[in-house]
């Protein structure tokens, strides 16, 4: 890797716009606010110093920017009459620029900013993408860059899968929160590493970064990424449309409870009624955190759950379990796939949930069960053809489940 140093005029910025790729895959999206625009064109026009911008040489007429990204926008923006100074800028050689387009300065100011002489420093002759990619994570080192935008800077499999699955459909056209700075990426990520990890785990930075780095070779090909993308899939059908409601956290909590009711229950053609109970429980939710008596405990618990250490492994088992247990009082006719005459953990969960008591009563008096000491019992006996569903289970006592006999 080569490099030279060139002052451009502002002018020759201008014109070379259409042969500047400002967004290469590593850079971050633009973030700066307005006051930093004005703030930057103030500095120009002052003739005070503008740190140096760095460029990827393409070809012969063709660059990529490392470091500048925002700054070259700026100068671009505000040649374009795209917005004002600050309306509180100060004189600058006794003329007034307060609150003015590029349009409305005078010839004067105008060549003040057209003929400013940026530095560019000039990288050429590599073809190692990883050194550029070095290059502009070293440069960003002053600058707060968010952890999703660092590992977009990686090179490796994993970053091409997760920028993949960002674009799927679910993000661009469902969820309900933008893609600042990467956050679709950031969620997507996140599904994946819950995958590989074949549910609720600690999805936090230190362990995406560790994601990226221990698969640079993944298989977008393997069964996991096909996994995710199957997920994906049902997900985008669920949200048939943009739903406001889908911020990051249900977008996970979701996605855990997808991916394991394909695994283990037949879920075909109930895309329209898992968006009704999406949509029931946040009902339900805004009406009770409006309700000025006493709240349902599981719903604080659960806006706990979403507000302190949300991607830890605990919230995240949590939620899962509490939408699992819902889905299974709410949908009780909904089979295993695999017939399994033993109720799953879940189910197991709803029946208790719904019966709390033992409804056999052979032995007792229906007593009062806690969830460790529950049997699930089968009212229509397996061995006669009843289903392992919920709503052929009912809550035993493990002595008079025993007293009944097999079913």
């Amino acid at each position: 890797m080569e490099r030279k140093r060139e002052p451009y005029p502002v002018s020759t910025l201008c014109e070379l716009k259409d042969n500047i790729d400002t967004n290469p895959d590593y850079q971050r999206p633009a973030v700066w606010k307005t006051s930093n625009k004005q703030l930057l064109i103030d500095t120009i026009l002052r003739g005070l110093d503008v740190p140096k911008f760095y460029w990827k040489q393409i070809d012969e007429d063709h660059f990529e920017v490392i470091d500048g990204q925002q700054r070259i926008r700026t100068i671009w923006e505000f040649h374009d009459n795209k917005f004002k100074l600050a309306k509180d800028a100060d004189p600058i050689d006794g003329e007034d620029i307060k609150d003015k387009l590029y349009k409305d300065l005078s010839i004067k100011m105008k060549k003040k900013f057209t003929m400013y002489l940026i530095d560019v420093v000039i990288v050429y002759n590599t073809k190692d993408d990883e050194e550029i990619r070095e290059m502009f994570l070293r440069l960003q080192n002053g600058i707060t860059l968010k952890s999703q935008e660092k590992r977009n800077a990686m090179v490796s499999n994993m970053r091409d899968f997760v920028i993949n699955c960002s674009k799927h459909q679910f993000f661009s056209e469902k969820v309900g929160f933008k893609d600042l700075r990467f956050a679709h990426q950031l969620v997507a990520a996140q599904m994946i590493l819950l995958e590989l990890n074949n549910g609720p785990n600690d999805i936090r930075n230190s362990n995406l970064n560790n994601m990226y780095k221990d698969h640079k070779e993944f298989n977008e090909n393997s069964s996991e990424a096909k996994k995710v993308l199957k997920t994906l899939d049902y997900l985008n059908k669920v949200f048939s449309e943009n739903t406001p409601e889908l911020k990051p956290y249900y977008a996970l909590s979701f996605y855990l409870l997808i991916s394991k009711l394909l695994d283990k229950y037949v879920i075909t053609n109930m895309e329209d009624k898992i968006f009704n109970f999406f949509l029931d429980f946040e009902n339900y939710r805004q009406n009770e955190k409006k309700n000025p008596d006493e709240k349902d405990p599981e719903i604080m618990e659960f806006e706990d759950k979403v507000s302190h250490s949300s991607d830890s492994k605990s919230s995240l088992e949590w939620r899962l379990d509490f939408f699992m247990t819902r889905f299974g009082i709410k949908f009780p006719e909904v089979t295993l796939k695999d017939e399994n005459r033993n109720f799953s953990y879940e189910q197991r969960r709803a029946i208790w949930r719904r019966d709390k008591t033992c409804q056999i009563k052979i032995k007792c008096d229906g007593k009062k069960l806690q969830f460790s000491d529950m049997d699930a019992d089968h009212i229509i006996p397996h061995s006669k053809g009843g289903k392992t569903i919920v709503s052929n289970g009912r809550a035993s006592c493990p002595e008079c489940n025993r007293s009944r006999g097999a079913g």
